[in-house]
């Protein structure tokens, strides 16, 4: 199963702002951006809100172009899309992840996530 992503030609920066303008949506852009590229579950992000409601954000930000979404097996496996979006907005993505990665929404997941792996959880 695959689901749909814009092209790199069809991201437009109205549709990419107005994604962005959500503090949750802001909030998982910083936490892929810290990850530097490397695929993350969608559960990871469930500090943030219920499955339900971070669903709705993740799909806003992928329909956005900012982010890809895989299918792999029963998970979800989600990326920035950074080459896409910065070929198409130069330096846009830099300006917004250097705002973003200090939020305290983020350092919330950050810190859930390192105890996790402390626990052995995956």
């Amino acid at each position: 199963m695959t689901l749909p992503h814009p092209t790199a030609e069809q991201i437009t920066l109205s549709n990419v702002l107005g994604a962005l303008g959500d503090p949750t949506r802001l909030a998982i852009v910083g936490y892929l951006a810290r990850r530097e590229g490397r695929p993350t579950m969608c559960l990871s992000f469930t500090d943030f809100g219920s499955k339900t409601n971070i669903s709705y954000h993740l799909a806003k930000l992928r329909e956005a172009g900012i982010t890809r979404m895989e299918v792999s097996g029963t998970s979800r496996l989600v990326t920035l899309r950074r080459d896409d979006l910065d070929s198409r907005f130069p330096g846009l993505l830099d300006s917004i992840i250097a705002a973003a990665v200090d939020m305290p929404m983020v350092k919330k997941i950050e810190d859930a996530t390192e105890e996790a792996l402390a626990q052995g959880e995956p």
